[in-house]
Order: structure tokens, then sequence, then C-alpha cells
């Protein structure tokens, strides 16, 4: 008899999953311990001013990426390790209630699916710690042990519904029994691939659209470094 496809939980991190935009808070750590944290203000201004300007989001990730241009590969894990333990003992580090789901999902079976536009050197550590089956990020150009500031692909909006959809023909999933997780309208597409789809927080496009259609809604603080 052939397998029951199995059933998973998609979660976006960044507002959904934590309280904190992962990116931008690790990109403080990162300059700090480098000595250099006084360009970190000049930095998230020049990003602000692109979403301003109009630019999506897929731009401004290509535009965060550049900065670790030349940085060490291994360096920058480890120094994703040391922002996670220091930031996993912050109060509100996670929405609690997102992450009750997470622990209600894994406890029954499902498969856990991180799906972020973040990257592995602060995520890997905090996938780790959730026990998350997998973990679907963006993933920066590295050539002999060093990032180039390139990344071919962030994961953002199509990318997320893409990578999700191959994982589900992959792994033999069931996204008619599979939840989603997320809190902005770029979590859209990959929500839309499953039946239960969830809208986190206060974002008020998404709340709309989750209205809308009819999707479950499930409160939590608002996130801290939201870019647009």
């Amino acid at each position: 008899m052939p397998d029951v496809p199995q059933s998973a939980a998609f979660f976006d991190i960044d507002g959904t999953l934590t309280t904190t935009t992962t990116m931008f808070d690790f990109l403080a750590h990162h300059l700090s311990v480098r000595g250099r944290y006084s360009e970190y203000a000049a930095l998230h201004d020049r990003l602000r001013a692109m979403t301003e300007a109009g630019a999506d989001r897929v731009d401004r990730c290509r535009a965060y990426y550049r900065v670790y241009a030349g940085t060490d590969e291994s360096s920058l894990l480890t120094e994703g390790e040391r922002w996670f333990l220091d930031r996993v003992g912050t109060p509100g580090f996670f929405n609690e209630p997102v992450r009750a789901a997470f622990g209600a999902h894994a406890a029954a079976g499902d498969l856990t699916v991180l799906v972020s536009g973040s990257f592995s050197a602060c995520l890997e550590p905090l996938a780790a710690y959730l026990g998350a089956d997998v973990l679907l990020c963006s993933r920066p150009e590295v050539r002999d042990g060093r990032y180039t500031g390139a990344i071919t692909t962030p994961m953002i909006g199509a990318a997320k519904a893409a990578a999700v959809s191959r994982l589900a023909a992959g792994r033999s999933l069931s996204l008619k029994d599979s939840y989603a997780y997320g809190d902005h309208l770029s979590d859209v597409p990959f929500m839309e691939l499953v039946s239960k789809p969830v809208a986190v927080g206060h974002d008020p496009g998404m709340r709309r659209h989750a209205r809308a259609r009819g999707w479950q809604c499930l409160e939590g603080p608002r996130c801290r470094g939201r870019q647009g």
C-alpha cells in the first residue's frame, strides 16, 4: 500500500514566528562585533528610502546582502550562533501564539517547515532550537568560503511559493491537508498553496486579504523593524 501523503505546517519567520526582523537585528549585531555599529543607521535608512521610492522587496533584499560582500562564511555562521543565543533569552523574541502552534503541529506529526527571506547564518540556530524539519531561506552566493554580496533568488514572494511546491512534490506532501502561517502580503503566494492558511499579526493589507477569503487570523505582538 502506498504511503499516505504527509501534511505540513509552513511558517514565515520575521513578524510571524519572531517579533523582530531577524535580518536587521542580525545586521546590527554583525556591525557591532566589528566595531562598525555606527554604520547601521545609514544602511537601515538607505533600505527604508528604497521602500519609500517604490523598490520591491526583492530589490531591497539584494541590497541588504551586498553588505556582507567579502565576509568569511564560517565566521558569519559563528556570529549567527552567538546572536541567537543572546536573542533567544530576550523576553518577547518569539511570537508565543505562533510558537505554540508550531509546537502543536510538531507534536501532531506534521512536517514543520520554516520559510524566510532571511538567511542561514542567523536562521540555522533558530531552526535547530525549534526542531524544525526543513529550513527554506535565502542563500547568498559564496565563493572560496566568502560571501560575494550577490544572491541568486531571495526567498520572497513567488520564490517562497516555488520552494514550497518543490518541497511538496519531492516529499509527497498533501498541501490540501497543510497549514501556512504568514504576516505580510508577500507571504500570500505560498499561503495560497495550502487549504489552511493562517494570517498572523496586524498588517492591514494582510488582514483585509485574510478576511475577504475567510482565512483564520491569529493575533500577536507587532513586529519590530519590519521593512515594508
